[in-house]
């Protein structure tokens, strides 16, 4: 910068706002300083240097407990994502996907991110990120939890929903069961009976199981006998075996805790010709568009306007309550007596 201003017969100041501030400038200086760094080969400030001054990046980033493609794949990320890239593209501001994967790496990734706040997708209790985050004196948001020092949570109540949702899924039901997100960071696919909410590490997880064995102790079934499927993640093809694994214990009603494991279900049941509900009623969590198209009785929420919410605390602006959620029965439940 300093030999272009020197060529130009411009301070460097000038030639700083030949290329942050043009406006600013004289025309034909404009054209001498422009010319005079294309010979030379400058292209402008270095934009770290300069963030590095301002104390600012423009960009925020999103921790994402996933690998990244899941960010593309599953329904409800893409939901939330496009509600933090609204957001970002209002106010100006970019976005920096980060995921993380359970490795020892995963902290310097986060950390080594050019950003002015984080947003960090659904976690565990123990992830190791969250300690660091919330330590770095920059904004942060948690959607869906755990609730941490230093950090918002943005979520709904998984555990009122869970409750109600699983007193229309289990209506009439002999042997109701679950089908679950994973319990740990080890996301191990697995079947258990009567499990502890309190031995999860995922919030939405736990406060959902919660929510199930609330009703169950409201209904007199036996919660010690609840057989629950857990998947590895929230991916309708992955779940396929959990779900036939569900209906071959007899199960006559499940909560999954999504649209996209609801969808499994509903698929182990129509490559078995039982009926819904007749036969089994389902019930998720999402209603994304594809519900109301099979039907599925569900919790309605917006991981749109969520991802709107934590987009704006990572900014250090004031966000709106999107923690609202409300039940929508359709047909893949039965009549509440």
């Amino acid at each position: 910068m300093a030999e272009v201003a020197r060529r130009s017969g411009v301070s460097p100041m000038t030639v700083s706002y030949c290329y942050n501030q043009p406006d600013r400038v004289a025309p034909e200086t404009l054209r001498r300083v422009r010319a005079v760094a294309a010979e030379l080969g400058y292209r402008g400030p270095d934009p770290t240097a300069r963030s590095l001054r301002r104390r600012r990046t423009g960009t925020i980033g999103v921790v994402l407990g996933e690998h990244l493609a899941y960010a593309f794949e599953d329904p409800q990320a893409r939901s939330f994502l496009t509600g933090v890239a609204e957001v970002c593209r209002e106010r100006g501001t970019g976005l920096n996907l980060i995921p993380t994967t359970g490795e020892d790496t995963d902290v310097e990734r986060v950390t080594s991110a050019s950003v002015d706040g984080y947003i960090v997708w659904t976690t565990a209790d123990s992830d190791p990120v969250l300690p660091v985050v919330t330590g770095l004196g920059k904004p942060v948001a948690v959607h869906g939890g755990p609730a941490v020092d230093g950090a918002r949570v943005v979520t709904i109540d998984n555990r009122a929903s869970a409750r109600e949702l699983a007193a229309h899924v289990f209506a009439g039901a002999a042997r109701p069961a679950v089908l679950s997100f994973p319990f740990g960071r080890d996301r191990t696919a697995r079947m258990a009976t009567g499990p502890d909410p309190d031995g999860v590490e995922f919030p939405v997880t736990r406060d959902r199981l919660r929510g199930i064995v609330d009703h169950c102790r409201d209904a007199g079934l036996d919660i010690r006998a609840l057989p629950v499927a857990v998947v590895a993640r929230n991916d309708r093809a992955e779940a396929a075996a959990q779900a036939d694994a569900l209906l071959d214990t007899g199960a006559d009603a499940v909560v999954a805790m999504s649209d996209q494991l609801a969808f499994a279900v509903l698929d182990a049941a129509r490559r078995r010709g039982l009926r819904v509900p007749a036969d089994v009623a389902v019930g998720g969590w999402d209603d994304g568009p594809e519900a109301d198209r099979e039907g599925l009785t569900t919790i309605t929420q917006s991981l749109h306007d969520q991802g709107r919410a934590c987009a704006l605390i990572a900014l250090g602006a004031d966000a709106q309550d999107s923690g609202t959620w409300r039940l929508t029965v359709r047909t893949s439940t039965r009549a509440r007596s």
